[in-house]
């Protein structure tokens, strides 16, 4: 254990000598107070040590102590429905010791020391077992089995182990390796934040995380293990779309990292969460949530930190088999927090006062994420997807952490703030977004959807942008300058627009649309679009297919229940056909 004595105070940043024996991103505690730090630099004995928490009143002459140890979570039942702070303080045991401000130099254990867990042993004695094996279980939430596993690096013959109730920290088995040595395994284990937890093999991101938004799952798919990046400026809807994102999407356990956001913005999350019903359980969404809140004022130091704090608890939950969603809400904030760390370390900046580093520790966080083979002697899949906002100021993506972000991620989700105004959710702009998950996932689309779903997507694509270029034309010259083809082309992608992109969070049915009622409402707009240019070419009358009555049963097919689909779509195909018949036949009298 190395000691040594506070130098120089700024800000968050403590400057300490006399500490050579201690190794980078050891924690240390800090003054009599016992304020929680991390080494990030080493210069001979003196250390630069960021404190997370508020170091007002430290001053030279000081102790600092060092653990010897690297900032490390405490992973085990207890998890999920905890509310954490950036360095996995849970905030509610906080606030009955200390009242509803934090109080310096509080240490609060992760998880809670005192509850009592079933614990249920799938394993028995004499079995050879090695890092990620389930040794047995407990029933965490009514939704999620919490497994317990071997920790990575132990492997041997169990000794001993035992079905009954435990605390966290008792032993539940014991395993002697090849040596002899003994390991008493509990129901918690340790890991340091800032290294990856290991998996046996990446697997190809070719199947897709499905999440009920139409915009998402058709046009910009993100893949299940994906990473994806949500820029927007103030009031686009960033966290509406992971809000949703955490509701509707195809995952076992949700990890929210509120990351530097505002205070009354957390409080709406931390609200609302416990009163969302899971629609796969009908339990509450927090009965599969583990959420992080580190909001813009608390310590700065603990922001940098909190993004590998919930990565470090979404792997966890991954190498049980879970598929994990992983939101992280801003990483605008958490480069702010790396920007004032690094000025107060005097670095060299990079483009507007960034670290020269940005880019780099980005990726590390970003490649963390996807679909892999678990270590262990049965093998099993797990994921982990995660879905980042990012905060450009003024709305402007060219700005440094926005294009760090576009050079990691392989999907774009980009909000505009002018279709926000327009009323217009999610506010994702499909001429700008981009998916690069989507040839990877052709396949799987054609398989266990429609054969033809990559070339409805890809017609859909097309008439948006046409309707881009013809709006061009519009402005300057007018509509009356368009041929009947393009007024029905504009119909069309105004369709798409409007009943097709446009999806309302807050409506009992139109919250989530499955796969099969999103192909069918393309296949609807096309249908219009196909039997409309062709009606045209036999003299039917432009203004007569604009205002048929049956376009308003298309548009308003997303309300549909799941059971009455397939008879409202042969219906509306039938009435669609009818219609056109009589306006053709109008135009031959």
């Amino acid at each position: 254990m190395s000691t040594g004595v506070i130098k120089k105070v700024a800000g968050p940043l403590v400057i300490a000598e006399g500490m050579r024996d201690c190794n980078m991103f050891d924690v240390v505690h800090v003054s009599n107070m016992n304020l929680i730090g991390e080494v990030i630099e080493m210069h001979g004995d003196r250390a630069s040590i960021q404190v997370y928490e508020e170091t007002s009143g430290l001053g030279p002459g000081e102790p600092v102590v060092s653990t010897g140890n690297q900032l490390s979570v405490e992973l085990g039942p207890g998890l999920i429905e905890s509310i954490y702070d950036g360095i996995q303080r849970p905030l509610d045991d906080i606030m009955k010791v200390s009242g509803n401000n934090l109080s310096r130099g509080i240490s609060v254990p992760a998880l809670k020391r005192d509850k009592v867990w079933q614990f249920d042993a799938v394993a028995k004695v004499g079995d050879k077992v090695t890092g990620g094996d389930v040794i047995g279980t407990v029933q965490e939430t009514e939704i999620v089995l919490h497994k317990i596993m071997v920790p990575a690096g132990v492997s041997g013959t169990i000794k001993e182990i035992n079905s009954g109730e435990y605390k966290v920290t008792d032993t539940v088995a014991i395993v002697e390796d090849d040596k002899g040595e003994k390991h008493e395994l509990s129901l918690m284990q340790k890991w340091p934040v800032r290294i990856g937890r290991p998996y046996k093999q990446k697997l190809s991101p070719d199947m897709p995380l499905i999440t009920g938004q139409r915009v998402i799952d058709t046009l910009f798919p993100i893949a299940k293990g994906g990473v994806a990046s949500v820029p927007g400026p103030f009031g686009s809807g960033k966290t509406v779309v992971q809000h949703q994102l955490a509701k509707w999407a195809e995952a076992d356990i949700v990890v929210y990292i509120g990351c530097g956001e505002r205070g009354n913005e957390m409080t709406d999350v931390l609200n609302e969460f416990p009163e969302l019903l899971d629609p796969k359980t009908g339990h509450s969404l927090m009965e599969r949530t583990v959420l992080i809140a580190n909001t813009s004022d608390m310590p700065v130091a603990a922001r940098e930190a909190s993004i590998y704090t919930g990565i470090t608890i979404a792997e966890y939950f991954r190498d049980m088999g879970y598929s994990v969603a992983l939101m992280a809400d801003s990483t605008s904030r958490w480069a702010e927090a790396l920007r004032e760390m690094s000025g107060r370390l005097e670095e060299m900046p990079g483009e507007e006062g960034y670290p020269a580093y940005l880019g780099s520790r980005l990726a590390q966080f970003y490649e963390r994420a996807g679909r892999v083979i678990t270590i262990g002697s049965e093998e099993q899949e797990g994921s982990l997807s995660v879905i980042g906002a990012v905060s450009p100021p003024g709305g402007d993506i060219s700005e440094p952490v926005s294009q760090a972000t576009l050079r990691i991620v392989k999907v774009f989700w980009g909000l505009d703030a002018g279709l926000a105004y327009k009323r217009h959710f999610p506010a994702v702009n499909w001429l700008t977004s981009y998916s690069l998950y989507v040839d990877t996932m052709a396949n799987w689309y054609k398989e266990n959807v429609a054969p033809d779903w990559m070339d409805l997507r890809a017609r859909v694509m097309a008439l948006l942008q046409e309707e881009s270029e013809l709006e061009e034309i519009v402005k300057l010259v007018g509509m009356d300058a368009l041929s009947d083809i393009d007024r029905i082309k504009l119909e069309a992608a105004r369709s798409i627009r409007e009943d097709f992109l446009h999806q309302n969070a807050f409506h009992e049915t139109d919250t989530y649309t499955t796969l099969n009622k999103q192909y069918h409402m393309m296949q609807l707009v096309m249908a219009f679009y196909d039997k409309s240019a062709a009606a045209l070419d036999q003299g039917a009358q432009l203004n007569l297919l604009i205002n048929m009555p049956i376009r308003e049963r298309i548009g308003r097919f997303k309300y549909v229940q799941e059971d009455e689909i397939d008879q409202n779509y042969q219906d509306i195909l039938h009435n669609l056909d009818v219609d056109i018949d009589n306006i053709i036949k109008k135009g031959d009298d």
